[in-house]
């Protein structure tokens, strides 16, 4: 047997190198590049990881000072007017003058439309007569009389006659005044019902009017709060009709007694006249049961609430968030007086930007680009 020698082994070996080269570069090419993106994802990852942890939240700010602060009750109701009445008609008769139009002032007793009243005028007239010649002749009888001319009878019976004339006369007079319809109380014509030539009967609707002085709010409290309530207690009525302003009023009534239905009581408070307020108008109605002038007034928008508790975000000089809860003691439209000693004045509140904060948190303030001294503390802070 004859075996190749030394020399063509190693020839073979060199022509198979550029072979094996060619095999050998892809898979040291695939590994690197695999290196190299698993590398650059980690880095991304820690990147981003990083970022998280220099992020500040950003917040807004409110610094909590003292002011007037007031407790209220509040309701919504129509108004309503105390003094209002619808005017009929006494007469079946033809409307001859209209005198007044829907939104006139008048005062009581003035004439507000005039029905024919020939008739009544003309037996007013023969009344009369007859009412003077039956007085005539009771003086006549009553002389008579006195110096024993006629009995005592006759004397009965010219009076009979005058007094029965004199009711007669009476009834004329008030036939008459049938014919006049005047207003009943002084206020303002809200709803004229009758035009002129109609012919009207007994106990027909004329007018509607309303003294505008007397409008009043009737709003019902519920009995719990009975003891917060007072005569003469103020209040303020907003109406949306109006611009939303707030117009000044007072407590004038209150029930003695609560309704069994509702649990509650009523309550009448009186508007300001001449506001603009009318009749009919939806308004709301606060009643101040309290007020504290010196109060730490806290913003409302800065509460946040958990289980029917109270919390707020307070920021030191250090712009960390420390979370307090805190009790109300007043509340109105805007602010909260907390419970003295859990709050002061000067103290920084979060008022936006708190959802989510947690305890402990660094903020900015919004609006504001964060510095990289106070980034580098926050990633020191939650650096593992």
């Amino acid at each position: 047997m004859t075996f190749p020698s030394t020399l063509a082994i190693d020839r073979r070996l060199l022509s198979c190198l550029p072979l094996l080269a060619l095999l050998v570069v892809p898979l040291a090419g695939c590994t690197g590049e695999g290196l190299a993106m698993e590398n650059s994802e980690d880095g991304k990852a820690k990147d981003e990881k990083k970022d998280k942890k220099d992020e500040l939240v950003p917040v807004e700010l409110a610094e909590l000072g003292n002011g007037s602060i007031e407790a209220v009750l509040r309701f919504s109701t129509n108004l309503d007017a105390e003094s209002e009445v619808e005017v009929f008609s006494q007469a079946a008769r033809r409307v001859t003058e209209l005198l007044v139009e829907e939104g006139d002032q008048v005062k009581k007793g003035d004439l507000l439309l005039r029905l024919q009243d020939e008739e009544q005028r003309s037996n007013l007239a023969r009344v009369e007569s007859q009412v003077e010649r039956a007085r005539r002749e009771h003086t006549r009888q009553k002389n008579l009389y006195e110096r024993e001319l006629i009995p005592e009878q006759a004397m009965n019976d010219a009076t009979y006659d005058l007094e029965q004339l004199e009711l007669a006369y009476a009834d004329a007079q008030r036939e008459l005044s049938y014919t006049e319809v005047r207003a009943p109380i002084s206020g303002r014509v809200t709803r004229r019902l009758v035009n002129l030539g109609d012919h009207i009967t007994v106990n027909q609707h004329l007018f509607d009017m309303v003294d505008f002085d007397t409008i009043v709010a009737r709003v019902y409290v519920p009995e719990k709060e009975r003891g917060r309530l007072a005569v003469a207690q103020p209040a303020r009525l907003f109406s949306e009709a109006m611009g939303g302003e707030a117009r000044r009023g007072k407590v004038l009534r209150i029930a003695p007694i609560v309704d069994p239905q509702s649990g509650t009581i009523k309550v009448t408070v009186s508007v300001p006249s001449r506001e603009g307020l009318v009749p009919g108008m939806y308004v709301e109605i606060e009643l101040v049961t309290a007020v504290h002038e010196e109060a730490l007034l806290l913003p409302k928008r800065a509460v946040i609430y958990d289980d029917n508790r109270s919390f707020v975000f307070r920021v030191d000089d250090e712009m960390k968030v420390e979370r307090l809860e805190i009790q109300p003691l007043l509340a109105d439209r805007e602010f909260i007086e907390p419970v003295p000693g859990q709050l002061f004045a000067g103290d920084k509140i979060v008022v936006a930007g708190q959802a989510g904060l947690k305890d402990g948190a660094k903020v900015r303030l919004a609006g504001e680009k964060p510095k990289p001294q106070e980034t580098e503390a926050a990633a020191a802070e939650t650096a593992p």
